[in-house]
């Protein structure tokens, strides 16, 4: 063996080399805390301690309406001033009413002016010139704490929106302004808060349960192992027993569709046809319909037929697929390690996940406090300039364009780390999309090395290599980084580009006329199969370069035409083996749920006393459900690669071998059989 694909192997590592060094630079840059506690507008933290704003833990909105939804509130930020409060408004009220009563009602103002920028005392400064500095907002509305935020305190009285029971209110500006203007700042707010309470029970049943779980997916772990095993004995019986019953329960639908059709013989009405009587909106109509009858008796025959035609012609390579099946179980048993390196696998697939999320975070909160500077004359050459608001009264700009103001514009940075922030975000997804392909990569070109090193034992199992995973391993590492890293390349491109065109089709939405839809539908639907062909491809040309160590393009394309070769017996073995181990998924998750049920909802006596009492029974038992069928998907997993891994061996096997002295077949006894004499005759020359 030699190294392959180097050059992919040099990218791939350089690339890692930078992934690293972005997320230590968004690391230095970013603060996640801006995600968990709100920052007012001057980039300090509320609640924040040893700060001015240590008593103050609620973020406080201007001007709520220039916020589009709660998300966008909490991750993005909100286009307008944003101060640290200790409370909430808990009344309507406007700057201008506020001022113009100031005098006779001083507690009014002193309500209103903890609303205001600190250190704002000016009740006689103009309405006009307090908006524009935003030194107050023009309006408070009742509000409630959301996420240490405050949102309007929205109630419904006779399926009527309302905040504190009115259904309008004044906007400071000289407008009365209906409460539903509010209802997109807002929108999901109550469903949220109802979702906390239900959250928090969800969490005290996870407490109480989570060694019930783990006991749940232990039973799944083990029921997964004995299928395996069982398959060596159990696959054809399976398989039979599954085909007959189909043809058993199609036989009695001809039969029944016959007795209908027979029945409604005479009666009248009965004969006239689906034309007639045209398109209705109760199908039950059409069941009353001779014709109806015979058309489905007619389908179902043809059904019928062509899976007898199936089964007569194809029934030797049914045949071989099952001994596949059985003698991937054998492999299995032999090299018993394989089952548990699908953690492996997990493992690395979650510390990409890890690696990958930090960083998203922490490039999204990377964007700083952003001042412009704000001018009422339309030629001030200074204005949406970016500002410091600590040191702009000491510049010239007051003096050249009097009255502006150094305002807070937006959080993001004019730094050239900053405005590629986006740019940033996509090199994330991608190589996170190519790390996560790479893993699966890996695992599966591992297990085809181990399974190979199985078939090609003259010996079995005397002459399988000690320790064939971990050299599988080896292998794989040392020598095809290159090869794993180029196949993953491409399956990342294709994945990346179906996550910006759904991100497109998103964004997009509602804006789109009928050919645009159209084409995004298209490209997504073309995407999604190559995706699904890319994948079928890599995972073959894995299994040919644990075999012979080539390089990727030249083990694809031996994998892809070694499989066109034999397209039929490629087609049966894919569908036996999809159907076997997906009835195995449905037997695990469907049989520790069911235990799983009875035992949560205290149906079984003797655990009657040992099962805790919870909220709600469906969390653990859907836990348990999810969790024993992504358990039993793993060990199966495994089945597959090995049985794909075989199935790969044995062709190349009947094309390099003739069954001669001096070529004998490296196959089972079982296989031998299978295909009698006439296939393993010697091939003449």
């Amino acid at each position: 063996r030699h190294c392959t694909d180097v050059i992919c192997c040099v990218i791939f590592i350089i690339v890692i080399l930078g992934y690293i060094a972005l997320g230590i630079v968004a690391w230095v840059h970013g603060d996640p805390r801006k995600v968990i506690y709100p920052t007012d507008s001057y980039g300090q933290f509320c609640g924040q301690k040893d700060t001015l704003n240590e008593n103050k833990t609620i973020l406080f909105y201007f001007n709520i309406l220039k916020c589009a939804s709660p998300i966008v509130l909490i991750n993005l930020q909100c286009p307008t001033t944003q101060l640290c409060v200790s409370k909430c408004p808990d009344r309507f009220a406007t700057y201008i009413d506020v001022q113009a009563s100031y005098r006779y009602k001083p507690d009014q103002w002193n309500y209103f002016r903890q609303f205001c920028k600190p250190g704002f005392n000016n009740p006689r400064k103009s309405v006009a010139q307090v908006l524009r500095d935003e030194d107050c907002p023009s309006m408070i509305i009742p509000s409630r704490p959301f996420l240490k935020r405050c949102f309007p305190d929205f109630s419904t009285k006779n399926g009527v929106l309302t905040v504190a029971n009115q259904t309008t209110f004044k906007d400071g500006r000289g407008k009365t302004r209906n409460v539903t203007d509010l209802r997109e700042a807002a929108n999901g707010i109550n469903n949220v808060l109802d979702a906390r309470s239900v959250g928090v029970k969800i969490f005290e049943d996870y407490a109480i349960s989570w060694y019930w779980i783990l006991i749940g997916l232990f039973i799944a772990m083990i029921v997964s192992l004995l299928f395996l095993v069982l398959l060596r004995f159990t696959a054809g019986v399976l398989f039979w027993i599954f085909i007959f019953g189909v043809i058993g329960i199609i036989g009695y639908g001809i039969w029944h569709c016959y007795w209908e059709y027979d029945h409604l013989k005479g009666i009248p009405g009965s004969d006239l046809t689906v034309y007639d009587i045209g398109f209705q909106t109760d199908f039950r109509v059409y069941l009353q319909l001779r014709q109806t009858w015979l058309a489905f008796m007619i389908i179902l025959c043809g059904v019928e037929v062509i899976i007898i035609l199936m089964l007569i012609f194809l029934r030797n390579r049914i045949r071989i697929a099952i001994a596949l099946l059985k003698e991937g179980s054998r492999a299995i048993g032999y090299i018993m390690s394989t089952l548990f390196y699908p953690i492996v696998t997990f493992i690395l697939i979650a510390i990409c996940i890890s690696y990958w999320a930090v960083t998203a975070v922490f490039l999204a909160t990377s964007g700083e406090p952003v001042y412009k500077v704000m001018a009422n004359q339309t030629l001030c050459k200074y204005a949406n300039l970016t500002c410091d608001p600590e040191t702009f009264n000491t510049t010239n700009v007051t003096k050249l364009c009097p009255g502006a103001q150094c305002t807070f514009a937006f959080y993001g940075g004019e730094s050239l780390y900053h405005k590629y922030i986006f740019i940033f975000q996509l090199a994330n997804a991608f190589v996170f999309l190519w790390l996560v392909n790479f893993a699966i990569a890996l695992g599966q070109c591992t297990l085809a090395g181990a399974f190979a090193s199985y078939y090609w034992a003259s010996r079995k199992p005397a002459d399988i290599p000690l320790w064939p995973l971990f050299s599988s391993f080896g292998r794989a590492i040392r020598y095809h980084t290159g090869s794993l890293a180029f196949g993953a390349l491409i399956l990342a491109i294709v994945q990346l580009i179906r996550v910006i065109l759904e991100y497109l089709d998103h964004k997009l939405k509602g804006t789109q006329n009928s050919f645009t839809r159209f084409l995004l539908c298209c490209l997504k639907c073309c995407f999604w199969c190559l995706e699904k062909f890319l994948k079928f491809i890599n995972r073959n040309a894995y299994i040919m370069i644990a075999i012979y160590g080539k390089n990727f393009c030249t083990s694809a394309k031996d994998a892809f035409f070694l499989l066109m070769r034999n397209v039929v017996r490629v087609a049966v073995l894919d569908k036996v083996t999809d159907f076997l181990l997906f009835l195995g998924k449905i037997l695990v998750a469907g049989g520790v749920g069911v235990l799983a049920f009875f035992f949560f909802t205290q149906r079984i006596p003797v655990f009657a006393q040992e099962a805790p009492t919870l909220n709600y029974y469906w969390v653990p038992l859907l836990t348990v459900i999810i969790g024993s069928y992504l358990v039993a998907h793993g060990f199966f997993s495994v089945y597959a690669m090995c049985v794909d891994t075989l199935f790969l061996c044995f062709c190349e096997d009947l094309e390099r071998n003739d069954g001669s002295t001096a070529k004998p077949y490296f196959m089972s006894a079982s296989l031998h059989r299978i295909l009698g004499k006439k296939e393993l005759s010697p091939k003449k020359a």
